[in-house]
């Protein structure tokens, strides 16, 4: 990693960037930095809009609620996002804000809830989940906010699929392998890892999925796993094997 300024606080701003030019800061965002960071007229705050890279801004300060940056320099141009897509059915609210910001940091570029024969909390909140997405590339210095989608059902997802992205398929009934074997020859390739709910697959949606030419079946070793632990470790596997983790 190049080196970064970690001690910056970092904000996501959804406005153009032009140096010199004032960007209102938003009334949470103004809270956080005047009340809560309690940061002088003139302190250093690196903002971000998945445009424009990364770029250095000057608070300015007109009163406790007003509040403007000024950008000044760009750090950081601005990269391609991530292309790995993340797909999982939906869980309880903490588990499922933890996971949520846990794909953002493991490189996941498309977030997608999928709804399942098993799942358990039918209803997803898309505001919360991008909300998530944005403190996590605020936190991580990622410089763009992953797509986060509404729900959508497993038959629709695979009726409308990409045939050239291959789909990793998260099986806890799939025999323990050499996951390196599998994952490998995805190396380079559009991806997409899919996570099931905490009561699994039915027999229906594996054997589906199972026979999918794009997809590739994996287990995650011989232990039943939480899904959000589930998801950092299969992101892991799949970024050191086939991803950009690798040398």
């Amino acid at each position: 990693m190049p080196d970064y300024d970690f001690r910056a606080p970092r904000l996501f701003v959804d406005e153009d960037f032009k140096s010199g030019q004032a960007l209102q800061a938003g009334a949470e965002q103004a809270n956080y930095l005047g009340n809560v960071l309690r940061l002088a007229d003139g302190a250093r705050v690196l903002i971000f809009n998945g445009r424009d890279g990364e770029w250095a801004a000057r608070l300015v300060r007109h009163g406790k609620r007003n509040l403007q940056l000024v950008p000044e320099e760009c750090l950081r141009p601005q990269t391609a996002p991530a292309d790995l897509h993340y797909l999982f059915a939906p869980l309880k609210h903490a588990r499922l804000d933890y996971m949520v910001q846990k794909a953002v940091e493991m490189g996941a570029g498309l977030l997608q809830p999928v709804m399942t024969q098993h799942c358990q909390a039918p209803r997803i909140n898309t505001d919360r989940m991008r909300a998530n997405a944005v403190e996590a590339a605020e936190q991580c210095g990622i410089l763009s906010v992953p797509d986060c989608r509404d729900m959508v059902r497993l038959p629709a997802l695979i009726e409308n699929w990409d045939k050239q992205r291959c789909l990793i398929f998260c099986d806890e009934r799939a025999e323990v392998a050499d996951l390196g074997t599998l994952l490998r020859p995805l190396a380079g390739r559009p991806q997409a890892l899919l996570i099931g709910p905490e009561g699994g697959f039915s027999s229906e949606e594996r054997e589906r999925l199972s026979a999918l030419p794009y997809v590739t079946r994996i287990p995650l070793g011989p232990r039943i796993l939480r899904a959000d632990t589930a998801a950092v470790a299969a992101l892991a596997v799949l970024q050191s094997m086939a991803g950009d983790w690798r040398s």
